[in-house]
């Protein structure tokens, strides 16, 4: 695999945060995603929002499952710690992590295939334990890496690029976490960074499970108008361009509207994408209302986004498990080892 490096020079005039950092301490590798992909977008709004924070790339980790949006971690905070893990188990890896060390500050990245089909389980009990993380679904509704099948949060009716109806329901991943107990829970267009960096910052600053549900095109595979999920590419020799892998390049769509509108944004290939914004005086703490108002816009063909719910006294996993507030992985064999004495005391409280 090639990788493409970044020049190490910095222009000693960069704006610098409060730590001393310019934005080009919080970047990665030059992308080898497609051109036009709102991941690279959302992957600008990630390096943008911990800038901003003024948080060390070394506090934080982030870790990946499989498909596209899981190789994105390689585009953003270079110098954090990270894990690609397999298919649909990054939600079991992080919480493993999380339990070990929970000075660091954990970003979760996956996909709509990654999560919402292999990972569904996995996803379901990270945000019913309150893992403090943030967990962002890059959701196109199609497997990119295999060539364009409909995923699980492909739209019902929808026409994949053969010409193949989708009959399916889709899962809705942001109904599920609203379900399931996740304390902040919000939904973006990858081509809004007026909206997405400032919900990404409050998830980070967020002492619980935190799920974000990003809309990102697909440029390349979700091609069919009447998708609410992505853009398509119009070009010429579509076939030839598969067997290639040649991707030409487009201009990314970008949107900014306001809240309480509703934002028709042009695709590609013509279609119309319609975004609702929700309003200044919407209601963040009513988890009900919530549900009931995404399904309300959803009956009218509308996609709701922005700060759908958040919880204002949540409750993570450690405070949960009534954990110490020394990182496990620093505790010494004294701790870990408390003797024969301590386990017969436990053993019995078992019989």
């Amino acid at each position: 695999m090639t990788y493409l490096a970044k020049p190490k020079l910095h222009h000693p005039e960069l704006p610098r945060n409060k730590l001393g950092f310019t934005h080009r301490d919080y970047e990665g590798t030059v992308s080898t995603l497609c051109a036009g992909c709102g991941h690279d977008s959302i992957s600008a709004a990630v390096i943008q929002a911990f800038y901003e924070l003024d948080i060390a790339p070394h506090r934080v980790a982030k870790l990946s499952g499989i498909g596209c949006s899981s190789k994105t971690p390689t585009y953003f905070l270079g110098s954090s710690h990270g894990f690609n893990s397999v298919h649909g188990r990054m939600p079991s890896v992080l919480t493993g992590a999380n339990l070990a060390n929970r000075d660091l500050i954990y970003l979760g990245v996956s996909g709509d295939g990654d999560s919402a089909s292999i990972g569904l389980g996995q996803f379901a009990h990270s945000m019913r334990r309150g893992v403090n993380m943030v967990y962002i679904v890059e959701n196109n509704g199609v497997y990119g890496l295999t060539k364009g099948q409909f995923s699980a949060t492909a739209d019902k009716g929808s026409k994949s690029k053969r010409g193949v109806i989708n009959s399916d329901e889709p899962i809705d991943m942001v109904m599920l976490a609203l379900q399931l107990g996740a304390t902040l829970v919000a939904r973006s267009f990858s081509g809004d960074k007026t909206q997405l960096i400032p919900i990404i910052k409050a998830a980070v600053q967020h002492p619980g499970a935190a799920f974000i549900d990003v809309i990102s095109p697909c440029v390349a595979f979700n091609n069919h108008a009447g998708s609410t999920k992505s853009y398509d590419f119009v070009r010429e020799h579509n076939e030839a361009v598969n067997r290639l892998d040649f991707m030409p390049m487009h201009s990314e769509i970008t949107t900014d509207y306001a809240p309480g509108s509703v934002q028709e944004v042009m695709q590609h290939d013509g279609s119309v994408l319609r975004l609702r914004k929700v309003r200044d005086d919407y209601d963040a703490s009513d988890r009900i209302g919530a549900m009931n108002y995404l399904q309300q816009r959803h009956a009218e063909g509308e996609i709701v986004t922005g700060l759908l719910y958040v919880h204002a006294d949540p409750l993570d996993m450690h405070a949960a498990l009534n954990t110490i507030e020394s990182p496990l992985n620093q505790l010494g064999e004294k701790e870990l080892v408390p003797g024969a004495a301590a386990l017969e005391k436990f053993n019995a409280m078992l019989r």
